[in-house]
């Protein structure tokens, strides 16, 4: 399809008519959206003709990189010959059955089962769900509190925006919804105070602990938390602090749910960042990577445990109309299959991830850089007033948004949250990008610390 319109109509459209998410509409109207119409590989191009390399990979999503072409063809193949049908009224179809038995062989531990749903944030309030009611059916009703993480990131509806440890969220709408807890983050640079990384890791764990004895280990349900801490600002947790999360959730009978949603299907350089960090979890779920943004599509992966008590004993009354899309299911195999034949998590593990981590390193010098944090292919650059001190800025965010600026007048697209510019590009990006990537990443620093000083 070809660009219908100058970059002037689409963006006076866009703003009499479309409402964008997490946007300011007044800001925008005044600036103008920026009009993308093709991608490849890891680049963007806009209705101007600019050329814009993606250090997102979209929304932490395009895995595979743009212009797969048989992602599209198997799309269109399932579009021919079957576009859609349900999976209600005790029917099933070929994509959703096969795609069934793919990721559970793909995931980790006993998680032998999958919910189908749409986005991220579907599977998670679908997790909400089949925690509470399963606890139900254990007679133990009570039992329906779940925990989260300040700075954790589970999805933008009432149920997935209530786990969300974001504020500002939670200004919105009634939010959270009750029996919704939160706990600190594993967070070194902004919490860790005079203490080492491994052994505020423990203490960060503990603080679990603390909150479940608080509230009543015969209230707590579950604990939910992303492997790597993504939208939060990319906080990678220290050494210690999953084994002691694990031993804590079994120690009082909690359901582990690792939200896999940014970190699954090799971001991390294995398939799901729970086996980079050692989780066996009771639920996990999973989206973006899962087709690499081609279609919408989402699952909530779900243990031998916990399936013999809820689905085989009677019907759990939640769902979608698009359950198990056969479109979505075909695409999202041709996605896996791309992954598996190209070796992009290998690829992850032992080629570009440890040389994007050892480049995005090379900025610690700088002195507006407090920390840098990375695994894999996705990565954080802190920005601080005080790099010895680990001073945050005040308030947070105005200096992270002015360096994101600087990165999209270069044309790369680098994401601020708060004060952390953090990067999560295609798993199929080059040498050459990542140089190009992180050398603009410290032209935008560069330039950030002049407009600070003036």
């Amino acid at each position: 399809m070809t660009q219908q319109r100058t970059t002037e109509e689409y963006q006076q459209i866009d703003a009499a008519h479309h409402w964008h998410p997490f946007t300011d509409g007044g800001a925008l109207k005044e600036k103008g959206a920026r009009i993308i119409v093709r991608a490849e590989g890891s680049t963007l191009w806009d209705s101007d003709g600019n050329e814009i390399l993606d250090g997102m990979a979209g929304l932490w999503c395009v895995n595979v990189g743009y212009g797969r072409q048989e992602l599209v063809d198997a799309g269109a193949m399932q579009l021919g010959l079957l576009p859609y049908y349900n999976t209600f009224f005790q029917t099933a179809t070929a994509p959703s059955v096969d795609l069934s038995q793919i990721l559970a062989d793909l995931a980790p531990g006993d998680l032998n089962h999958v919910f189908y749903a749409n986005s991220g944030s579907e599977a998670n309030d679908t997790m909400v769900r089949l925690v509470r009611y399963y606890w139900e059916l254990e007679g133990q009703p009570e039992k329906n509190v779940i925990i989260s993480r300040i700075y954790g990131y589970h999805g933008s509806t009432m149920a997935s925006a209530s786990l969300c440890g974001m504020s500002g969220m939670h200004e919105q709408g009634g939010l959270p919804i009750p029996n919704i807890a939160h706990i600190v983050p594993p967070y070194w640079f902004a919490f860790g105070k005079d203490t080492q990384p491994d052994n505020f890791g423990e203490l960060a764990a503990k603080a679990l602990e603390a909150k479940i004895l608080e509230l009543g280990a015969d209230r707590v349900a579950a604990f939910v938390a992303e492997p790597i801490q993504g939208a939060g600002g990319v906080i990678i947790p220290p050494e210690t602090y999953w084994p002691e999360i694990q031993r804590i959730c079994k120690r009082y009978d909690v359901l582990l749910v690792a939200d896999e949603v940014i970190c699954g299907f090799g971001r991390t350089g294995n398939w799901f960042g729970s086996e980079t960090f050692g989780i066996t979890p009771d639920l996990m779920p999973i989206a973006k990577g899962l087709s690499s943004g081609y279609v919408p599509i989402s699952g909530l992966m779900v243990s031998d445990r916990i399936a013999e008590r809820v689905y085989h004993k009677g019907e759990f009354a939640h769902g979608f109309t698009y359950s198990g899309h056969p479109v979505c299911c075909a695409v999202a195999i041709a996605n896996i299959e791309v992954i598996k034949r190209d070796g992009l998590v290998e690829r992850v593990r032992d080629d570009i991830g440890p040389y994007f981590e050892a480049k995005l390193r090379t900025l610690a010098d700088h002195p507006l850089v407090g920390e840098v944090r990375c695994k894999g292919l996705i990565g954080a650059v802190e920005l601080a007033k005080n790099k010895e001190t680990r001073e945050l800025f005040s308030p947070e965010g105005d200096v992270g948004a002015m360096c994101r600026n600087h990165c999209f007048d270069q044309n790369i697209i680098i994401r601020a949250v708060r004060d952390s510019m953090v990067l999560s590009p295609p798993l199929i990006i080059t040498h050459a990008e990542v140089d190009q990537l992180i050398d603009k990443l410290r032209v935008a620093i560069d330039r950030t610390t002049h407009d600070l000083g003036r």
